[in-house]
């Protein structure tokens, strides 16, 4: 099991000095990870989605923070792919050079970006984007292990070239995608490549996407592989807030995901501005079921559950709370598949000191006891 984290870069307050804030906490976040034993820090790319994310540049963030760390992983979840946003010729270059100056600690994930806000910026229409993204996907790998590429596709032609560097990883760094739908997994595991996929509706759901993602790569033809390097390996994005004061971290946990999922709405569905106001964790769980049944976030066609409780001291379907719910949680979604879990804890205004309070409490406690006794329960 990998331990990870995943960042939007998400704020409420979206003025210029709290933008940067947030960057240069993001920063001390990952930092800390490292020195308590976190495996790496994965950032996401969305464009134009005031609040909900803005992380546009991942390439320059993850650059900064190879820089400033030594072992820690450094994952692309994901590089969107529409040409225009990215041409394939420079993202295999960005991601060699990434890897080359981090001695091979790179992740790289692809995708096409989830909403039309972002398609429309590069003059995309969203419908259209998945066999550009498909096309790239192959040609990328193609490019950081041919000495001259050549290419005379449908939407990317590259006369012969080299192209240069190459990536410090032979024959390329890992390789995963998006899976927000059971095609996208199916999709991943014929290409033999890793999955990114959400965790919001707890292990069972987890379980039922590593069903499809895990026989989809044990029938996978080896003609459809993505790159060269085949990988069996699904990731589980886990909003996370784990605090010594169990009452507070549900409180705290359950408004951050509340806000996760009105922005989801806000930008993937046209509703409303997500509301930031703090409520108890009751409270919270019920505006969450409340708007559950009025405006049911979803992204492509997978619902995003807010998983709300009758009260806070239940045993939760989720991993807020102190160090042993975040323990039985993991332990959970272990069982359920998971290989690695993408930790989310930087949502909706949750304050930086509690972010750091609880990577440090999953550093010294989750981490060590998950591997202590050798994974599941």
């Amino acid at each position: 099991m990998k331990f990870s984290i995943i960042y939007e870069a998400q704020m409420v307050d979206t003025s210029r000095e709290n933008e940067a804030r947030v960057f240069h906490e993001i920063v001390e976040q990952a930092l800390l990870a490292e020195q308590l034993g976190f495996d790496t820090v994965w950032a996401v790319e969305h464009t134009a989605l005031t609040q909900y994310a803005h992380m546009s540049a991942p390439e320059t963030f993850l650059a900064y923070l190879a820089g400033r760390t030594t072992r820690l992983g450094i994952g692309h979840g994901v590089v969107c792919l529409p040409p225009a946003m990215n041409h394939p010729v420079k993202v295999a270059e960005r991601i060699a050079t990434l890897d080359i100056l981090s001695r091979g600690r790179v992740h790289f994930g692809m995708g096409k970006g989830g909403t039309q806000q972002e398609a429309g910026t590069f003059g995309y229409e969203l419908a259209d984007l998945p066999p550009m993204i498909t096309e790239s996907m192959y040609l990328i790998p193609r490019i950081m292990t041919e000495d001259v590429v050549s290419h005379d596709g449908t939407y990317v032609k590259i006369p012969p070239r080299e192209i240069h560097p190459k990536p410090w990883q032979t024959p390329h760094p890992p390789i995963y995608m998006a899976c927000t739908k059971d095609d996208a997994l199916q999709t991943a595991g014929e290409r033999g490549i890793g999955a990114l996929v959400l965790a919001f509706s707890g292990p069972a759901e987890v379980a039922r996407k590593s069903a499809v993602y895990r026989e989809a790569h044990a029938r996978r033809d080896p003609a459809r592989q993505v790159g060269f390097r085949p990988i069996e390996h699904l990731a589980a994005l886990c909003p996370t807030i784990v605090l010594e004061d169990r009452e507070r971290a549900r409180r705290v946990g359950l408004r951050g995901q509340r806000f996760f999922v009105e922005s989801l709405a806000h930008w993937y569905q046209g509703g409303p501005r997500p509301n930031a106001e703090d409520l108890s964790a009751d409270e919270n769980a019920a505006a969450l079921a409340e708007r559950k049944a009025n405006v049911v976030a979803y992204i492509s066609e997978e619902r995003i559950e807010s998983s709300p409780r009758e009260t806070i001291h239940d045993v939760a379907d989720d991993a807020y709370g102190d160090p042993e719910d975040c323990l039985r949680h993991v332990r959970r979604l272990a069982e359920a598949g998971a290989d690695e879990i993408l930790f989310l804890f930087q949502m909706g205004g949750i304050a930086h000191a509690d972010i750091m309070e609880t990577i440090r409490l999953i550093g010294e406690h989750v981490i060590p006891a998950y591997r202590a006794g050798q994974g599941p329960a």
